[in-house]
């Protein structure tokens, strides 16, 4: 019998599609799972990571503008528990082009890093594990 895991895909327009990709590829150690090219009318490209059950679809609609971010406080929060792997994950961040902002709610800058990509969605890393 196939074990099959419940998979959450959170997907959202860009008009990068590319360069986006490439900066949660970098970024956040994703790998490209998937992509299509005008399938009615969108290119998409799926990242994720091997060992998750999540991965993010990033989709163009042809002769659409999104532009950026509705809010800066539209984020996805990643909670990394150890210091040096924290480090190293946000200098990737970095170096893949995402910029270091202050946070919107200032929750954030208490336990971690917010960073923006080039729509201006947000992406924080906390320094702290997860707990309910």
């Amino acid at each position: 019998m196939v074990s099959r895991h419940a998979v959450m895909r959170v997907a959202r327009p860009t008009d990068n599609l590319e360069a986006l990709a490439r900066m949660y590829c970098e970024g956040l150690g994703f790998e490209e799972i998937g992509s299509f090219r005008d399938h009615q009318g969108f290119d998409g490209v799926l990242v994720g990571h091997p060992h998750h059950h999540y991965h993010l679809e990033f989709t163009h609609h042809h002769g659409t503008s999104v532009g950026r971010a509705p809010t800066q406080d539209n984020l996805l929060v990643f909670y990394i528990p150890d210091d040096g792997e924290w480090q190293r994950q946000c200098g990737l961040m970095s170096e893949a082009g995402f910029i270091a902002v202050a946070s919107f709610n200032p929750y954030w800058d208490e336990c971690g890093k917010t960073f923006e990509d080039i729509d201006g969605y947000r992406v924080v890393l906390a320094l702290r594990d997860w707990t309910a």
